[in-house]
């Protein structure tokens, strides 16, 4: 599969296993990840507008990413 571009519409992506955080709430404001088809990153997309823009990362972006939330480098953003 040919790497998609970043907003690239959900609805254009093939067949995706999107997965939401266990801390969505039902009022839709989450975020949903997927895995892209032969290790080719991971799709991100708002739950609310599920045909799209889909943002495109490599897995070492989302690895970044998630460590460093995990880190607490982005706590000042929720206080």
């Amino acid at each position: 599969m040919q790497q998609p571009m970043n907003g690239v519409p959900a609805d254009q992506l093939p067949p995706l296993d999107w997965q939401k955080s266990r801390r969505s709430n039902p009022s839709g404001n989450c975020v949903e990840l997927a895995e892209l088809p032969g290790g080719g990153g991971v799709a991100i997309r708002n739950s609310r507008y599920p045909d799209g823009p889909a943002l495109i990362y490599t897995v070492d972006e989302i690895t970044a990413f998630v460590l460093g939330a995990r880190d607490g480098d982005f706590d000042h953003l929720i206080a």
